[in-house]
């Protein structure tokens, strides 16, 4: 590359800490680790023109996990794991809206609600009769009882009629919510570099080398948080996810408020500006969609439509305005893997599905490893 001598020494000479990824985790790392340690400097590498795994392309929910994800958790998780889980999402949330403040995320706290197909009442009826024993596990983290049975108040069709109602979740604006963490990152001397794509890297005595499409360069210390990528440097223990989601055009008199879960998590939609926004479908074809290429499917895209149209906006008409797919970094546990790899390199990949819940602790988290 053409490269002055002005911008090798303003961007690319004496990095302290080189961080890959620009999404929450990474930027969230990068602030911490200025604020531990103000005359550092750190650059984040980013392979996008925007972060290009899931922090701009989730739904904005803010939650926690469903009661039938709970109960799908107990059985590959300790209840203690699963109650260790639910905190560090609570804390992450917090860590979030404290940083960030409510108004400039688009914070709503609406609630949530678990939606059952009639077909899966066999799943209804568990966990309604687990629902007291889920809401005392649970009483310590939040003093009182998380989730209740509420009468289906949105005309949904092909549902059980009674919704399971959670109160301490909420919705966001995922666009907002970026725009003010790379505000507050740019603001503290951070330099980030879009559209550098990492290839490889090696330790060499106190430095790491790092490879891209464009240049090497050199850092002090190596953090790697690209989460469903993770496994492109060789990463072990995390796979892609790729999510799907559509958006609705504005629909007049919307009357659907919060945020919405529907088959073990597996489907998921909200209200955000008078549009329904839904996605998922992803347990349709799960080896399939574990994948790191953006894009859609008929086969899924079909389905969410034929959601909205059977049961979510079943006496409403509407168009679809845009599609698009994100991709999350998921395994066999859903605790994330936060570690020094060696010597002078770190990760904080395998999110599960909640970066916008963990992202801003995860990022805390990996910065704190580093003494």
């Amino acid at each position: 590359m053409n490269f002055s001598y002005w911008e090798i020494q303003t961007w690319f000479s004496d990095i302290d800490y080189c961080i890959i990824g620009s999404g929450i985790t990474g930027l969230n790392c990068a602030l911490d680790l200025k604020k531990r340690f103000p005359k550092s400097r750190v650059l984040i590498l980013e392979r996008g023109l925007l972060p290009n795994g899931a922090s701009t392309k989730n739904a904005g929910f803010a939650c926690f996990g469903s009661l039938s994800e709970i109960l799908d958790d107990l059985n590959t998780h300790s209840e203690k794991e699963v109650v260790d889980l639910v905190k560090k999402r609570i804390k992450g949330l917090k860590l979030l809206r404290q940083n960030l403040g409510d108004a400039k995320i688009g914070y709503k706290e609406y609630g949530s609600y678990e939606l059952f197909a009639k077909k899966d009442e066999a799943l209804f009826e568990e966990c309604v009769s687990e629902m007291s024993r889920i809401n005392s596990m649970l009483k310590p983290v939040f003093g009182e009882k998380v989730f209740s049975q509420e009468k289906d108040i949105f005309s949904f069709r092909n549902i059980q009629k009674k919704l399971i109602y959670n109160q301490f979740e909420g919705q966001l604006d995922t666009g907002k919510m970026m725009e003010a963490l790379l505000h507050k990152v740019q603001s503290a001397g951070i330099k980030i570099l879009n559209n550098i794509s990492v290839e490889d890297f090696s330790e060499a005595g106190n430095s790491v080398k790092i490879k891209t499409d464009r240049l090497e360069l050199s850092a002090k210390k190596l953090l790697i948080v690209t989460n469903g990528f993770a496994s492109r440097l060789g990463i072990e223990g995390v796979k892609p996810a790729r999510a799907q989601v559509l958006i609705t055009k504005p629909i007049k008199d919307l009357e659907i408020k919060g945020t919405f879960h529907l088959d073990r998590g597996f489907y998921y939609f909200r209200n955000i500006n008078n549009r329904i926004l839904l996605g998922g479908g992803r347990n349709l074809d799960l080896k399939g969609e574990e994948t790191t290429e953006i894009a859609q499917t008929k086969l899924i895209q079909d389905r969410l439509e034929e959601l909205l149209k059977t049961s979510i906006l079943p006496e409403t008409s509407f168009e679809i305005d845009k599609r698009w797919s994100g991709i999350m970094g998921v395994g066999s546990q859903k605790k994330p893997i936060l570690k020094q790899l060696s010597e002078n390199v770190y990760c904080g990949v395998r999110l599960g599905g909640m970066g916008v819940a963990i992202g801003s602790l995860v990022g805390k988290e990996l910065s704190e490893l580093i003494k």
